[in-house]
């Protein structure tokens, strides 16, 4: 315990992490030293919990959702790709990380609307210096319409305002702005936070799907019978996904099992789904 809190006190010494809460733009932010781990830290934004950070370790990833997309990210590209990525929402830049850790050579754009906590996670994390990796300050959405076409390998939406992403970023609208910005062999992953009758996993996996030609979903055995809230990671892309007998092994052997749906499969979760539209949310 001793060495423990000396490696944390250290750390903000040294102009590391700095445990407590912290004013950002968009409310509070905490830092908490992870129990289990000398080098973890656990970064709480208004008292969610949103990142996990190993300062020794970039590649880890104790939230179990980010191991899921960076399962799937690494089974569709080898370490040797120049990856483009492009991260929605930023937190403590996790799997931004752990991708620089994959790939060496991929060139990463995290978008964060609060300015201050993007200040806050350059000083206490290691993250890696522009151009590999640099964080925008804005509105996901916004800054999604601004890019050019076929400018990314892969956009991974993971943006919420307390529980729930914001509405603007569900509609096919928005879905069809990321496809534009992706490689035509690019894919487009979110993550869908949703209650046990995961009526909003299914509109957004309905929604997704009529944009593209293959779709995958990922989640745990008992949130996809609708036994809890938790997350579903939907997946899109014109070019084969999930198709690695690999990934199904790999999602079921981590610390959470986790089921990988497709075809048939992926047709029932959706039935009777209303796709989402900027006019439906408005009217």
């Amino acid at each position: 315990m001793g060495r423990k809190r000396e490696n944390k006190e250290t750390a903000a010494a040294e102009g590391g992490p700095a445990p407590g809460i912290h004013t950002i733009d968009t409310g509070n932010c905490e830092l908490v030293p992870d129990r289990f781990n000398p080098n973890g830290w656990v970064l709480h934004i208004n008292g969610v919990p949103s990142s996990h950070i190993d300062l020794a370790d970039p590649a880890r990833l104790d939230f179990e959702y980010m191991r899921w997309i960076n399962s799937l990210v690494t089974s569709q590209w080898p370490s040797t790709f120049r990856l483009r990525a492009l991260h929605l929402g930023g937190g403590a830049c996790s799997l931004a990380r752990s991708f620089a850790a994959t790939f060496p050579d991929a060139r990463q754009v995290v978008v964060e609307l609060d300015g201050a906590l993007a200040v806050l996670v350059r000083e206490w994390f290691d993250l890696p210096r522009a151009p590999l990796l640099r964080i925008r300050v804005g509105e996901a959405r916004e800054v999604t319409e601004s890019l050019s076409a076929s400018s990314r390998d892969v956009i991974i939406r993971d943006v919420f305002a307390g529980s729930r992403t914001p509405s603007a970023l569900t509609t096919l609208e928005f879905v069809e702005h990321a496809k534009r910005v992706l490689d035509p062999a690019g894919v487009y992953i979110v993550n869908c936070g949703d209650s046990p009758d995961l009526a909003m996993a299914r509109r957004e996996a309905a929604t997704i799907s009529s944009a593209f030609t293959h779709t995958v979903i990922i989640a745990d055995p008992a949130m996809l019978k609708g036994r809890r809230y938790g997350n579903v990671i939907i997946a899109a892309s014109d070019a084969p996904l999930g198709e690695d007998p690999g990934l199904a092994r790999e999602l079921l052997g981590g610390g959470v099992p986790a089921h990988l749906w497709q075809g048939d499969q992926l047709t029932r979760f959706i039935s009777g789904a209303p796709v989402l539209t900027d006019r439906i949310l408005t009217d």
